[in-house]
């Protein structure tokens, strides 16, 4: 097995205390907290390497050096404020929070766990200062902030951390203006301008340009420096407290994935054939062994250049075992880069999306395919490379690219719009909703819905994304049960469909292979009954829920209760015939929802029944994700929230005996 290994907190405290070059301790300093970040992702079995080693050293600048919190404390309403807003780079912070003993080993070595760290960042974790969300809210947080410790007479700066890609985001514009219209000296925006995306160079994705030509039109003060150097970090914040008139940035050029030789760009994308493939995921044991050592041995000679004993390294434990996970904990950067045709396979729902979209591409010239950055996670990469005429990349710009979908629709165009579930319902609903207000056609993939993969946390779990979609009077929202039904679903979507689509897609692979019966089609507002059973109805959608749901109906069966489950794929849509067959058979239903339990399908099913002449109403329950998502491994947060076959079946049970005659 491999022996993962954690730096302690008493070498951190040995090397502020004995280091007096203060350029060599903080890459010292750095390159601990990069050890740490790469045993807590490699531990958790997903997380952000690339982005958080390229921001490491800034990092360790500001938490190290310059940040007032470690004398003030991080409660105290003077104190600087430094938050990331692209996120990603949350494993570099939860270890230099580590070392500055905010964070206790055992949690940091719970990244993306139940009860640990969220795979994003969280106020909940001390010394973290705001969550992380759709790309490019940070700025106008940070006005907020700024504007709110001026106006309460508090002193203190605030520090936010951009990405170079994440400025395509349009609200970072917004906030940049309003940030110099009011005169806001002590907000300061840290770019980390390693000029690579997700997995490929931002200039490629969108391109940015002049950054600091830009951002000093907006009237802010602008600096350049070398991001990896702390000297020049040191000069440029010295600078910036001559000036204070109008807030501050810094554009620091980086390298994506720095201080392990493989992962650094650019001779990561030239390895990964113009790919990066360390943007997200857990290295393997032997990448991991290999940046470790490499990280290892250049802490070393810096220690024995300065007369100090090697760094100390304490074994981790074991991670207690976990059940078999119901779908990956993250998808992984460059995935689908190397085939134009992504692979097909019965238990990858959205592996069938990309290989259905690019046959329905080539047969119908009138699909154009938008995406936002996320073309591999997407599979939508296929299509890039194959029908590059048709492929349009947006960049981080999901109102952007909502809005240009359409504008493709009115001229007779039928475009497809890609983006994480969470970001294009929420952040783009108001360009939908103008959309369909104009009677046109446009197809909506909503990747990575629901619960599961939950450890990337409640920013990327998509929980309100039918509530926020289902109300519009031409939209249908739907989510596959299986590959097959999602390539039925798709071409139903672009084929026949009268109006919009919303389709849900799982990202990783279904749990079991769910078949389907021979000559099976979907037909609007009907279920496919996968289990008869006449004691109860389960209904549920998509690969997740639909296989605890069986679970919890084999439990039952094995007890003598014979429990129907019906995967819905239409959750706000229900056939009055199918209805009524429904009613007479059942007189119990329970709503598995992978959704909030209010807005979805639970809710759709009880407005048709009560718009319905039944001669006898079945009663509704509905299991959703109550509250806040669980971060953590699928059986942790599917546990945390009842939603694990063992849990619906109890639940089922609990209804049985409830309705039960007394004796």
């Amino acid at each position: 097995m491999l022996e993962l290994t954690l730096v302690p907190r008493s070498d951190f405290e040995r090397v502020s205390a004995g280091v007096v070059d203060p350029d060599a301790r903080i890459l010292l300093l750095a390159d601990m907290c990069r050890l740490n970040a790469l045993t807590a992702v490699k531990r958790a079995g997903s997380g952000h390497l690339g982005s958080s080693f390229s921001a490491m050293d800034i990092v360790a600048f500001l938490y190290f050096e310059q940040l007032s919190t470690a004398t003030l404390g991080w409660e105290h309403p003077d104190r600087d404020i430094v938050f990331s807003s692209k996120g990603h780079d949350v494993p570099g912070t939860y270890a230099a929070l580590h070392a500055l003993g905010a964070i206790p080993d055992e949690r940091l070595l719970r990244l993306r766990r139940l009860g640990g760290l969220d795979g994003h960042p969280d106020v909940g974790v001390p010394g973290i200062e705001a969550n992380s969300g759709s790309l490019g809210m940070g700025l106008s947080k940070g006005r907020g902030m700024a504007w709110a410790k001026r106006h309460l007479g508090r002193g203190g700066r605030v520090v936010v951390i951009t990405g170079d890609g994440e400025l395509q985001e349009g609200q970072n514009y917004e906030g940049l203006q309003g940030a110099a219209h009011d005169r806001l000296a002590s907000l300061i925006a840290v770019v980390d301008r390693n000029e690579l995306q997700s997995d490929r160079p931002t200039e490629e994705i969108l391109a940015l340009g002049d950054v600091e030509a830009k951002l000093r039109a907006f009237g802010w003060h602008v600096l350049a420096c070398d991001g990896h150097d702390p000297a020049a970090l040191r000069a440029a914040f010295a600078e910036m407290r001559d000036v204070d008139d109008r807030p501050h940035a810094l554009v620091a050029r980086t390298i994506k994935g720095r201080g392990v030789s493989f992962m650094e760009h650019p001779a990561a994308l030239a390895a990964g054939g113009g790919m990066y493939r360390w943007h997200a995921g857990a290295p393997g044991d032997d990448d991991f062994v290999a940046a470790h050592a490499e990280i290892v041995a250049r802490i070393d000679a810096r220690l024995a250049g300065l007369d100090l004993d090697p760094v100390a390294l304490v074994a981790v434990p074991p991670l207690e075992p976990e059940p078999a996970a119901s779908l990956e904990g993250e998808p992984v950067s460059g995935a689908g880069a190397a085939a134009t045709r992504p692979r097909v396979s019965d238990e990858y729902v959205a592996e069938a999306y990309g290989a259905a979209l690019l046959e329905l591409v080539e047969r119908d010239e009138r699909i154009v395919v938008l995406d936002a950055d996320l073309a591999s996670d997407c599979r939508v990469r296929g299509v890039e490379l194959a029908v590059p005429d048709r492929f349009v990349e947006t960049g981080i710009a999901e109102q952007d690219m909502v809005s240009m979908a359409g504008g493709l629709a009115r001229q007779g165009l039928l475009p497809v719009v890609n983006s994480f579930a969470s970001f294009l319902a929420s952040r783009a609903n108001e360009q939908v909703y103008n959309n369909a207000s104009e009677g046109t056609r446009i197809v909506y993939a909503l990747h990575y819905a629901g619960l599961i993969p939950a450890g990337p946390g409640k920013s990327h779990q998509s929980l309100r994304d039918v509530s926020l979609l289902a109300a519009l009077p031409n939209m249908d929202v739907v989510q596959p049960v299986n590959a097959e039904e999602t390539r039925m679903l798709l071409e139903w979507a672009l084929t026949d469909a009268p109006g919009n689509v919303a389709i849900r897609l799982a990202i990783g692979p279904s749990p079991r292979r769910i078949e389907l019966p021979a000559g099976y089609r979907p037909s609007p507002g009907r279920a496919l009954e996968l289990v008869d059973g006449d004691a109860a109805l389960v209904l549920c959608y998509g690969p997740v829920l639909t296989h605890e749901a069986l679970v919890a109906a084999e439990a039952l069966r094995a007890r003598g209760v014979r429990v129907a489950v019906s995967a819905m794929p239409w959750l706000n849509r229900v056939d009055e015939g199918w209805l009524a067959g429904v009613a007479e058979r059942h007189s119990e239903i329970l709503v598995v929802e992978d959704h909030a339990p209010v807005g979805a399908l639970g809710d759709a099913l009880l407005r048709a029944i009560a718009a319905a002449d039944l001669p006898r109403a079945p009663r509704v329950a509905i299991a959703g994700v109550e509250g806040w998502p669980a971060c953590g491994t699928p059986p942790e947060a599917l546990r945390a929230h009842r939603l694990d076959g063992a849990s619906l079946a109890a639940r089922i049970l609990r209804a049985l005996e409830r309705d039960r005659p007394a004796q």
